[in-house]
């Protein structure tokens, strides 16, 4: 089962401040921005890289541009709930960033984010190969507002 907001990584997650979002990916890494106060998250960038190293250091460059009070990582799981192999990737990845960079991380329920997106995208008019490019960003917001929603 998945843990409840806030995740066990955070026990007294901040009550303002700026929030980056992840929806970790073994190829892409969706991020978001949010602001506590507001309650608002929107789609910020795409990490791309081969290596992990090329990407922790654009997720660092990011991290020292918007000096997040938390960030949050979506947590996959199959529709029942039941974890699966990429929900040990992205718990991997939350230690990764706690320990990396000394961040605040609480983990999120994404199930179906990336469905959603891309059916917020349709509704925009983006279709097809032309979301690739934001898919994984849209996911993010929305993972990123589902934990905003909650606060």
């Amino acid at each position: 089962m998945l843990p409840p907001h806030p995740s066990p990584f955070t026990p007294h997650p901040p009550q303002r401040g700026t929030v980056l979002g992840f929806d970790f990916g073994i190829k892409r890494i969706g991020v978001a921005v949010g602001e506590l106060e507001l309650g608002l998250a929107h789609p910020l960038t795409t990490v791309l890289g081969e290596s992990n190293d090329q990407r922790f250091g654009a997720i660092e460059a990011l991290l020292k541009e918007w000096q997040p009070a938390l960030v949050v990582v979506g947590l996959p799981a199959h529709a029942d709930g039941e974890e699966h192999e990429m929900s040990a990737r992205c718990r991997r990845f939350a230690h990764q960033l706690e320990g990396r960079f000394g961040l605040k991380v609480a983990l999120v329920d994404e199930r179906h984010s990336s469905t959603a997106a891309s059916e917020d995208l349709n509704e925009a008019g983006v279709r097809g190969r032309k979301q690739k490019a934001v898919l994984d960003q849209v996911a993010a917001q929305r993972i990123l507002q589902s934990y905003l929603d909650g606060q």
